[in-house]
C-alpha cells in the first residue's frame, strides 16, 4: 500500500549556499518582481472543477481591485524571464487569465494562466515556495531525463515551467481502453524506461498522478512518452520501494500492461536501454552533474534514519561496496552514478570530493 512506502509529510529544506551559487553560475537565479507569499494575499476563491464537474483540488483566487494590477504586470514579467530574456516588448499582448492555488500536496502551488493577446495561444507556468529538494529534482531532471526542463528560484520562491501531457491517472481512466495492442506495448516499454529512470536518479513518489503521459502523432502511429511532473520526492525517503513506481498501487493498471505485454528477456533489455542512455548523459554533462552531487553532498535534504536504510536496501541489490559507510543522500546519489558508469563500457567513476 502507498501510505506504508512513504512518509506522512517531507519537510521543507532551505536552499543551501553551495546550491544558491550553483544556481547562480547556470543563471537560474534571478530577482524576480514577485514572490510566492506575495500571491498567498488573496481576498477570495472559487473551486475549479473539471469537464466532468470533479473537483480537482484547485480553487480559482481573485485580488482586491488595488493589487490585481501590480499582480498581473508582475507575473507577465516572470514569465518572460522563465521563458525569455526578459525582454518586456511584449508586455502589451499577454494577459493574465486565472491564477489558481492547490490545496492538495506539498508544495501548494499557484499555477498561472497566460495568454496571448494576439493569437489566443496559452500556457502555464507555477510559483511555488523554493525547497531544496524539488530544486535538485527539477535540475537532475534537466540534465539526466530525455526532457529539457525550465525553472527559475529567487530567495524562497520557485518559477516553475508547465510540462504539458496527460496526467497517468486521467490516462488510465479515460484514454488507455482506445489504444491498440501495438499502444500498450510501448505504453508498457515506457513505463520500465521510466521507472529505471525514477530508481536510478531517486526521484520518489512517481504515483500516476505525479506524472503525465504525452502522445506525439509520427506517420501512422502515435508514439507515447512519460514525464515527471513532481520533484518534491528527490531523495528524502528511505524505502527504495518509493523510488520505483512499480510499487505504488496507483501504477497498477500500468503494471498490468507490462505483465501482458513484455516478456522478461524484454523488460531487462528496456532497463540496460535506459541505463546506457542515462550513462552517456552523465558522460555528456559530466562537469555540472558532479557540481550538483557536489552540492548534494554537503548539503541536508534527509534524515539520518532514511540515509541509513536506503544506503542498505541498494547495497544488498547492487552488492557496491560504494554504498556502505555513506553519510548522505548526496553519496548514495553519487553512488547509484557510479554504479551505472562503471556498467557501461567501464568508465571511470565520478570523482567528486
Amino acid at each position: 500500500m502507498t501510505e506504508k512506502l512513504m512518509s506522512k509529510k517531507k519537510p521543507f529544506f532551505p536552499i543551501s549556499k553551495e546550491l544558491n551559487e550553483y544556481l547562480s553560475l547556470y543563471n537560474r537565479n534571478l530577482k524576480i518582481p514577485i514572490f510566492y507569499e506575495d500571491l498567498k494575499r488573496f481576498s477570495g476563491s472559487v473551486v475549479v472543477y473539471n469537464k466532468n464537474d470533479k473537483d480537482t483540488l484547485w480553487v480559482r483566487v481573485f485580488y482586491s481591485e488595488h493589487e490585481r494590477a501590480d499582480i498581473d504586470l508582475s507575473l507577465k514579467k516572470v514569465y518572460n524571464l522563465l521563458h525569455s530574456d526578459g525582454n518586456e516588448s511584449n508586455i502589451d499582448f499577454l494577459n493574465i487569465d486565472a491564477i489558481d492555488y492547490c490545496t492538495f500536496g506539498n508544495s501548494k502551488p499557484f499555477r498561472i494562466k497566460i495568454r496571448n493577446k494576439l493569437n489566443d495561444n496559452f500556457t502555464y507556468f507555477y510559483v511555488k515556495k523554493a525547497d531544496a529538494s524539488r530544486v535538485y529534482g527539477l535540475e537532475l531532471e534537466n540534465l539526466l531525463s530525455p526532457y529539457n526542463l525550465n525553472f527559475l528560484i529567487n530567495q524562497d520562491t520557485l518559477i516553475e515551467e508547465h510540462v504539458a501531457g496527460i496526467p497517468g491517472d486521467e490516462f488510465y481512466e479515460e484514454y488507455l481502453i482506445n489504444c491498440n495492442n501495438s499502444e500498450k506495448s510501448q505504453i508498457a516499454k515506457e513505463f520500465v524506461k521510466f521507472n529505471e529512470r525514477c530508481m536510478i536518479r531517486l526521484l520518489g513518489d512517481m504515483r500516476s498522478y505525479n506524472y503525465v503521459i504525452i502522445p506525439t502523432h509520427d506517420f501512422d502511429q502515435v508514439v507515447y512518452k512519460i514525464r515527471a511532473i513532481d520533484f518534491d520526492q528527490q531523495c528524502f525517503e528511505g524505502n527504495l520501494k518509493v523510488y520505483r513506481p512499480q510499487f505504488f498501487k496507483e501504477n497498477k493498471q500500468v503494471m498490468n500492461l507490462v505483465k501482458d505485454k513484455l516478456d522478461s528477456k524484454s523488460v531487462d533489455q528496456y532497463k540496460i536501454e535506459e541505463r546506457s542512455i542515462i550513462a552517456k548523459r552523465i558522460l555528456s554533462s559530466e562537469n555540472r552533474t558532479k557540481e550538483i552531487l557536489k552540492c548534494m553532498m554537503s548539503d541536508n535534504i534527509s534524515t539520518k534514519e532514511n540515509v541509513n536504510i536506503l544506503s542498505k536496501q541498494v547495497f544488498s541489490l547492487t552488492r557496491d561496496k560504494n554504498f556502505n559507510n555513506v553519510i548522505n543522500m548526496g553519496e548514495i546519489l553519487r553512488g547509484s552514478f557510479n554504479y551505472v558508469l562503471k556498467n557501461y563500457e567501464n568508465h571511470e567513476m565520478l570523482g567528486v570530493n
